[in-house]
């Protein structure tokens, strides 16, 4: 037995080195894909994050006009209720007994 058959020939060394080197080529090349398909899933995400943000912003929109307006509605309401308030006080104060002829105090 010789010394030269316990050690790998040198074309063998470069075998396992073009192998090895090769493997690492195709590692690198699937991480590079599996880092474009989160690239594409996360630029997904957003753009979805981005649209529902917007249709929020809309329905919150919508949302404070419905609130203004039912402010409104409540203001004029108010408003209605103290001008039938005086009317009714108005009314009252020309209201006289016609057996004693006071006035109608409410």
């Amino acid at each position: 037995m010789s010394i030269s058959t316990l050690q790998p020939s040198a074309t063998e060394e470069s075998h396992g080195y073009a192998r090895s080197l090769q493997l690492l080529k195709q590692q690198t090349a699937e991480q590079i894909r599996l880092a474009a398909v989160e690239n594409a899933y996360a630029e997904r995400i957003r753009e979805l994050t981005r649209r529902e943000l917007e249709l929020a912003e809309q329905e919150f929109a919508r949302a404070r006009l419905v609130w203004e307006r039912a402010r409104d509605e409540v203001k004029k309401a108010e408003r209605m209720k103290e001008i039938a308030t005086r009317r009714i006080n108005s009314a009252c104060l020309e209201i006289t007994c016609y057996s004693c002829h006071q006035r109608f105090r409410p």
